[in-house]
């Protein structure tokens, strides 16, 4: 090679080598940080109608001294006042379940899956209101509505992540604002309907095994509420204000215990510390309904 062209060899190389690392570091950042594509959030019909939670008793724990102003979110509850309660003891945490393995919608699935709620006992004045109350999810639409008189609250069930996952931003937006204020009533008819249950948040998936239960009274009605503190994003308030969910009792075969431990999703309870637990049972299912013929939109 002449001198005249040595300069324009070793350009060659030099660019070449700069393009080489230049595609390394990229690769690299991907590895670190892939882009992930918006996961668009269900209509308020899709995300209510397919969100079933199966309750589990717990190990008894005691919060610190908490006390929260609640504020109703459903249209038809809108005329209540606000309410103030302190939590108690935990007593279940409920869990994504699918029936009679009818899977939620792929997208749907995404959210529902980490829908995970930690119920406390509270207390709270009755409120003595009349509600006729139906089912949403496609599984029951057979299953006649019930009228029923709710009186006081009972549970207050807020969302956690079981064992340190979290999920992705653009679910957390949502599931992190789901707050159910859970009301006895009269009276508790009975369902008496046999129903697999499958689990869907992957920490629970290989543990307990899918089984069949049976669903028996009427026991509470769950409905949704804003802690005072709270900031909810419109598009979460426009779906998690349509989260109304039945409770009805079940008895079904016994599970091996299981060792979770749960931190607080939502801001308000955030300082809360984290609750070493283990699911002793199946107590209850929670199933979506509308009340008074209002459905959520979509």
């Amino acid at each position: 090679m002449n001198e005249k062209g040595a300069p324009r060899f070793r350009a060659r190389i030099t660019l070449r080598r700069l393009l080489s690392a230049g595609l390394v570091i990229l690769a690299a950042a991907y590895l670190v940080a892939p882009p992930a594509a918006a996961l668009a959030p269900p209509t308020p019909r899709e995300f209510v109608s397919n969100l079933d939670l199966e309750c589990f008793k717990t190990t008894t724990y005691q919060p610190p001294a908490t006390t929260l102003t609640l504020r109703h979110l459903n249209p038809v509850l809108g005329n209540q006042p606000p309410v103030q309660v302190t939590l108690g003891p935990r007593e279940q945490l409920c869990v994504p379940v699918a029936k009679n393995e009818v899977m939620p919608p792929p997208g749907v699935l995404d959210y529902l899956r980490f829908v995970d709620l930690s119920c406390y006992r509270v207390t709270g004045p009755a409120i003595n209101q009349n509600l006729g109350l139906r089912h949403l999810n496609p599984v029951l639409q057979n299953v006649p509505g019930i009228s029923v008189t709710l009186n006081a609250p009972q549970q207050l069930c807020v969302p956690v992540a079981k064992n340190g996952l979290v999920p992705a931003p653009d679910i957390l937006r949502v599931i992190s604002h789901i707050d159910l204020l859970c009301y006895a009533h009269l009276p508790n008819p009975l369902m008496n309907r046999r129903l697999a249950l499958t689990q869907l948040n992957p920490v629970l998936t290989g543990q307990i095994p899918a089984r069949t239960v049976l669903v028996d009274a009427a026991r509470q009605l769950c409905v949704p509420v804003h802690k005072a503190g709270d900031e909810i994003p419109p598009d979460a308030v426009d779906i998690v204000r349509w989260i109304d969910l039945e409770k009805f009792d079940l008895t079904g075969p016994a599970i091996s215990p299981v060792p979770l431990t749960l931190r607080h999703l939502n801001r308000v309870l955030g300082h809360l510390p984290p609750e070493e637990l283990r699911l002793t049972g199946s107590a209850q299912l929670a199933v979506p309904v509308a009340k008074n013929g209002v459905v959520p939109p979509g």
